[in-house]
């Protein structure tokens, strides 16, 4: 071979490798687009004599320590505003001027002490009963003294000592359901109302029921013509004859002055004895004798109304109540215990309850379309009727002035 020919094979060689280094360098161009995919590095492999490291322990949650259940605010309320002794739980005492089964006046205040203590898993109210004015002092300081923390006095006529207990026991919530009201002293919560207008409404009530029922002569069944007694009696009067002049109503005391609304054998035969007068509806404005004069008028196929409780016209007793003139202590507090911890009701200050019905006022117990549009007449007017308010203020007046 010459030495030219070898020289030209030798470049060629040398053209024909670099060509293929170039193009093996380019063969990805269309698989990634260009990106050169570089192998991952190996991991180590650990030396024999170093073991790997075992995990560390995951820290343990320590268990939550069991709390008690959050208490009800609404009850929680509650303790807040009446827990006298930081016992954790509220204690009512009662102090009732009658006795406390008498199905009236008085029972209506110890049931709601009861079935709100048992509502709030309270423990059971402690009641007084049957508290005469002379030794209201005695029977309310004793039970301030059995650890209560909130007394309900059921009634003015035994309040006359609460200046001195409320200072005396400071610590204890004192209200008083006084009805026509008793002067304000500091440590005294009351609630009152205004006896003429409800029975005004308790006199439409009646007149509705002798329309339905016939007879034109009502007879008004109470203790001893006290101020609040005359109140109601003319009150009851006035709305008895607006519904129809003819009508006429006698007021007949069957009790010992005072405070006495519990003889029921006097109240029987006072109620006997309007009977044969032709009387064909009666009011027993009564406490302990309420029962017996419904018993005998629903013997005697007379209609009858009982005062007080709200309840009447839902019992299954036997008697054949037509209607009640509701001013139930217990009722009222229930609407008065939410003013108290909202502190619209204070120590020291007095609610007035409006006339309303369902709260208070005359009620029927199974009344005809006629006698229901009267007597929500009578509400209305019992809070509108300018002339009609006027007229009561003067039987209130007339009642308490001693006129």
């Amino acid at each position: 071979m010459t030495r030219p020919l070898a020289r030209k094979l030798w470049l060629l060689a040398a053209l024909l490798s670099v060509f293929a280094l170039v193009a093996a360098g380019c063969g990805n161009d269309d698989d990634d687009g260009g990106a050169a995919i570089e192998a991952p590095e190996p991991e180590p492999e650990p030396m024999d004599d170093e073991p790997e490291p075992e995990p560390e322990p995951m820290d343990e949650e320590p268990e939550p320590e069991p709390t008690e259940p959050p208490m009800d605010m609404e009850l929680q309320a509650l303790l807040d505003t009446f827990d006298a002794n930081g016992d954790s739980t509220l204690t009512i005492g009662v102090a009732a001027a009658g006795p406390r089964d008498d199905q009236g006046y008085y029972q209506a205040l110890v049931d709601f002490a009861e079935e709100f203590s048992a509502e709030n898993g309270f423990a059971p109210p402690i009641v007084s009963d049957n508290i005469g004015a002379a030794e209201a002092a005695q029977a309310m300081s004793d039970l301030a003294a059995q650890g209560v923390d909130l007394i309900l006095v059921g009634a003015s006529e035994i309040a006359e000592p609460l200046a001195d207990l409320t200072e005396q026991y400071p610590d204890i919530f004192w209200y008083c359901n006084c009805g026509a009201g008793f002067p304000e002293i500091p440590g005294l919560a009351q609630a009152t109302d205004w006896g003429a207008p409800i029975h005004y409404t308790a006199g439409v009530a009646m007149g509705a029921a002798l329309q339905d029922h016939g007879g034109d002569t009502a007879v008004f069944l109470g203790c001893c013509d006290l101020g609040f007694e005359k109140e109601a009696y003319n009150a009851t009067v006035h709305g008895l004859q607006s519904v129809d002049p003819s009508f006429t109503m006698e007021y007949v005391a069957t009790g010992a002055f005072p405070f006495d609304f519990d003889n029921s054998a006097n109240a029987t035969a006072a109620l006997t004895n309007a009977i044969a007068e032709g009387a064909t509806l009666a009011y027993a404005y009564l406490g302990g004798a309420l029962n017996p004069v419904g018993q005998l008028a629903t013997d005697e196929g007379v209609a009858v109304f009982a005062a007080g409780p709200g309840d009447i016209c839902s019992r299954d007793d036997g008697i054949e109540w037509t209607g009640a003139i509701v001013f139930d202590a217990g009722r009222y507090a229930r609407v008065v215990l939410p003013l108290i911890i909202d502190g619209e009701l204070t120590e020291g200050s007095t609610y007035q309850f409006p006339t309303q019905q369902g709260l208070n006022g005359g009620e029927l117990c199974d009344p005809s379309a006629d006698a229901e549009a009267l007597l929500a007449d009578a509400f209305e007017s019992a809070n509108t009727d300018g002339e009609l308010l006027g007229a009561l203020g003067g039987i209130s007046a007339e009642a308490y002035g001693g006129g």
